[in-house]
């Protein structure tokens, strides 16, 4: 295994990036959303508020306003799982903060290929892996300087981007269904 480091470690990536941030999500979950007030209130049937001072939101808001773009792809099962379903919830607020979330079915990212591990890639050229145990608990981040792996990414990111759809539509969907 890789030598991993804190996730902190890396958290200067979000506010000194110039033009793009793109994250790649993969779990069908996350333990820190499990575990948190939000997801307990969700998983009654309360939908999550938006968080509009929230750091990642500001943070966000600030670096649109300075030119520069943060979006994801979210794979997602056929039914969503209940993790994937709160990711879904929360996103409305990430997504007026300034950020573009989609998401894209899982049957599609196996045919193209897509990596199966979480990932950031900033401004095509810094690529953090997201270690990420069983329990889905991030254990660790890598940063990986080959420009082999880094341009995978990049080739990734562009695969999924044209295919994968807001996830305000994919939202609705999945709503009017439970």
């Amino acid at each position: 295994m890789p030598a991993l480091i804190p996730f902190e470690e890396i958290a200067h990536l979000f506010s000194e990036f110039e033009h793009t941030a793109f994250r790649l999500e993969t779990r069908r979950g996350y333990v820190s959303d499990r575990q948190g007030a939000r997801f307990q209130a969700f998983m009654r049937g309360i939908d999550p508020p938006p968080e509009p001072g929230h750091p990642w939101n500001v943070n966000v808001r600030e670096k649109a306003e300075q030119g520069a773009t943060f979006s994801r792809v979210r794979i997602i099962d056929e039914p969503p799982t209940d993790g994937q379903r709160f990711l879904m919830a929360t996103a409305a607020g990430n997504v007026a903060a300034g950020e573009d979330i989609r998401v894209v079915p899982r049957s599609e990212a196996k045919r193209l290929g897509l990596p199966d591990f979480d990932l950031w890639l900033f401004d095509s050229r810094t690529l953090v892996r997201m270690h990420i145990d069983d329990t889905d608990t991030t254990i660790g981040v890598e940063l990986v300087d080959d420009p082999a792996q880094v341009l995978a990414a990049c080739r990734a990111r562009d695969a999924a981007w044209p295919l994968a759809v807001p996830t305000a539509e994919v939202w609705a969907e999945v709503r009017s269904s439970v």
